[in-house]
């Protein structure tokens, strides 16, 4: 039975006088129990997921080398600030595994395996820190770029997507639906924070270095514990004693707490400094007659005191709208300003100072959009192994290309991620990356038995829409090889409709795609 199925009833000849707990919620509650137990953490193999678990958790060469490589491509994106490259960054990290393993560990009271992932996890981060550091300390660019600052300031939203993302995760570890765990490294982003901490210890800027720590404790404290709170829930054996269980159920919950305070005022702050800008536009407009504009307001609000930068376009200029501005802002905000009021002149009436506005607005998106071609080229560039001059790049349909080269441990998932993922930055464009020729192609999954045999699983279905985008970006034929033929019918069915035709070719019980060539066409 699922586990979105209803409990079954009491056993024939059960009442709720038999039942431990009087009264008829106590008799649904433990009919409830007995469902769980019975239905659902009975299916769960406990020895296979804490098998795997540990495997995650060892310290080993490869892991090492993938956390750097992750921490070195994780502060070039910042660095660039280069979204597409920072995620290339998270996919890569192998942070998630001591991390789950801490919560597992704590779980099933196996200290012994907790300290192998608290040493993982502490050799992982400090080699991920000190080299992210070096990279910084020897690169020209240092500024604070906005992928920086966007992990400096850990809120209270910070922590529930942590929580939910591990929710997401532990139960994919628990039920055996690993593709999850790649959506749940996107979305908790445990290397870039550790990446930026590294940038705050090279440039010696302690409120970026603070910042970035507290959200990497953030994600890792609330997966751990959320890990350990969901093996609980699924069953898993324990050696601990009742009273070492509550004590242990105790402490999560001040952890929570003791996080969710700091987080919580972090969000109030981000709010108050919402509020504050409004209040700023509200007094600069009042210094100028109502035919004048604000064209731009840039606030700081990190800088002592609060820096303010802000542009009007006026028909009569102010000669003391700064001072005034200054004085009239450090009243409003109970706070010392530094205001940099610039005006320009523009005819007379709303009509002139809205089309020099618009113009104004026009020019600075047409630089902006160079910029993104500019970053979208470099992006692509980084993200295939490639120069930039191998981007193709056509502006005037909004189109960018380019042909990745073979990178180490890169599948076809992969690539097709990251065009997704760049795509998703620029809407208005239609990207493409071109995977590697000739690279491997997935096996096809189907569902054995039930109502769906025949049908394919879920991640079945990833691996078919993997497939017919690398035929459409190669342009080359495929060839769906094994199953039954009514399997290799569906399967070409689905292709079908993304516009592949594959070839079908009997084999073995286990589907698989292959490249057709012409040694192996008939």
């Amino acid at each position: 039975m699922s586990e979105t199925n209803a409990p079954p009833p009491p056993p024939a000849g059960t009442t709720a006088a038999s039942i431990p707990h009087e009264g008829h919620f106590a008799a649904v509650v433990h009919s409830w129990q007995q469902w769980w137990r019975t239905s659902v953490t009975s299916t769960v193999d406990q020895a296979a997921v804490i098998e795997k678990r540990r495997e995650d958790c060892d310290t080993s060469a490869r892991y090492l080398f993938l956390t750097a490589m992750s921490g070195g491509i994780a502060i070039l994106g910042l660095l660039l600030s280069s979204p597409a490259v920072v995620i290339g960054a998270m996919l890569l990290s192998p942070l998630m595994g001591p991390i789950m393993g801490l919560g597992f560990a704590l779980a099933i009271g196996d200290y012994r395996w907790l300290r192998q992932s608290a040493k993982s996890l502490i050799y992982g981060s400090v080699l991920a820190v000190f080299l992210c550091a070096l990279i910084v300390f020897l690169s020209p660019i240092q500024t604070v770029t906005s992928e920086i600052a966007s992990r400096t300031q850990p809120n209270l939203f910070d922590l529930l997507v942590a929580l939910f993302s591990a929710l997401a995760g532990a139960y994919a570890m628990i039920r055996g639906r690993e593709g999850t765990i790649v959506g749940v490294a996107i979305a908790t982003a445990l290397m870039p924070p550790l990446a930026v901490v590294g940038f705050g210890l090279a440039t010696l800027n302690w409120t970026v270095f603070q910042g970035a720590l507290l959200l990497f404790i953030t994600n890792l404290i609330t997966i751990a514990l959320t890990a350990m709170v969901m093996a609980r829930i699924y069953g898993f054996r324990t050696e601990l004693s009742q009273r070492q269980t509550h004590l242990q159920n105790l402490i999560v919950i001040l952890v929570f707490i003791a996080l969710a305070i700091p987080l919580g005022y972090s969000l109030i702050q981000i709010g108050k400094q919402a509020n504050g800008e409004r209040l700023v536009r509200g007094e600069l407009q009042d210094l100028f007659d109502n035919n004048s504009r604000l064209s731009q307001v840039d606030i700081d609000w990190r800088t002592e005191p609060v820096s303010i930068d802000a542009t009007v376009l006026t028909p009569k200029l102010e000669a003391d709208a700064e001072s005034k501005g200054k004085r009239a802002l450090t009243r409003i905000l109970g706070q010392d300003v530094d205001l940099k009021l610039t005006q320009y002149k523009v005819g007379t009436g709303a009509q002139a100072a809205e089309a020099a506005q618009l113009a104004a607005a026009e020019a600075k998106k047409r630089q902006a959009e160079l910029v993104k071609v500019d970053e979208l080229t470099r992006e692509l560039a980084l993200v295939a192994g490639v120069s930039s001059k191998d981007v193709i790049v056509d502006r005037e349909n909004n189109r960018a290309l380019v042909r990745a080269k073979a990178l180490p441990g890169a599948t076809l998932a992969t690539y097709h991620t990251l065009e997704t993922r760049i795509a998703a930055g620029v809407p208005t464009w239609q990207v493409q990356i071109l995977p590697p020729p000739g690279g491997a192609l997935p096996a096809i999954a189907f569902v054995t038995d039930g109502d769906n045999k025949g049908q394919p699983t879920e991640a079945g279905r990833r691996a078919l829409a993997q497939v017919a985008w690398a035929a459409q970006r190669s342009g080359m034929i495929v060839a769906l090889r094994g199953g039954t033929e009514g399997e290799r019918e569906t399967a070409a069915a689905i292709l079908a409709d993304s516009n592949v035709t594959p070839k079908l070719e009997p084999g073995g019980p286990q589907m698989t795609v292959h490249w057709v060539t012409n040694a192996s066409e008939p």
